[in-house]
């Protein structure tokens, strides 16, 4: 009984290491043979998709900044960009630093409804208040609750920079002027901008 155990065993793995080996086989061979115009850009898409969050964004961001209020012990969050988007949204983002000295979750900018418990460490209570139109957006979410918005998995390290978005619905169209708030940060003045 054992022996047969035994064998079973083996030829499944035996098995597996080949499935593994035609796989391997398989990628290497698709990115040798003739699309070289094909794989040039995904190589480079991939390597452009490392650099921005190391290099290029940060000074990206530094050139065009619409807002950065500093508070929580240390976090800066930095507002880069406001467009208002063909189909009725608003889609905010920018950056958060953290300079607290420890790792830190974003708990409280979750927001306080109850919907949103289940988003963790997001910027899900995030608002944009139209102060002429006396109106405050709230973060869009889909059917189960979800925020259109960042997720900080794992939280933020200290030192570190990462990037968040947020989309919200969008204000009547002459309004360009709002406030961007979350969680006990300081109010943010931002302009929006006509998306493409």
């Amino acid at each position: 009984m054992n022996l047969r155990r035994t064998t079973t065993v083996r030829r499944s793995l035996t098995m597996a290491a080949i499935t593994t080996g035609l796989v391997l086989a398989m990628s290497g061979c698709g990115g040798s043979d003739g699309g070289g115009e094909a794989k040039e850009p995904s190589a480079s898409k991939a390597a452009s998709e490392d650099k921005p969050q190391e290099s290029s964004e940060p000074s990206a961001s530094a050139d065009k900044v619409l807002a950065e209020v500093k508070g929580e012990n240390g976090i800066t969050l930095t507002v880069t960009s406001a467009a208002r988007d063909t189909g009725g949204f608003v889609t905010v983002a920018g950056t958060v630093t953290n300079g607290t000295g420890k790792a830190w979750v974003p708990v409280e900018w979750r927001g306080d409804e109850r919907e949103l418990m289940a988003n963790g460490g997001s910027i899900a209570g995030a608002s944009l208040v139209d102060q002429n139109g006396k109106k405050k957006y709230l973060v869009l979410r889909d059917t189960e609750g979800r925020c259109l918005c960042t997720r900080f998995t794992g939280g933020v390290r200290n030192g570190q920079s990462t990037d968040w978005y947020a989309q919200f619905p969008a204000p009547p169209e002459g309004t360009s002027e709002v406030t961007f708030q979350v969680g006990s940060m300081p109010p943010a003045p931002i302009e929006i901008s006509e998306g493409e």
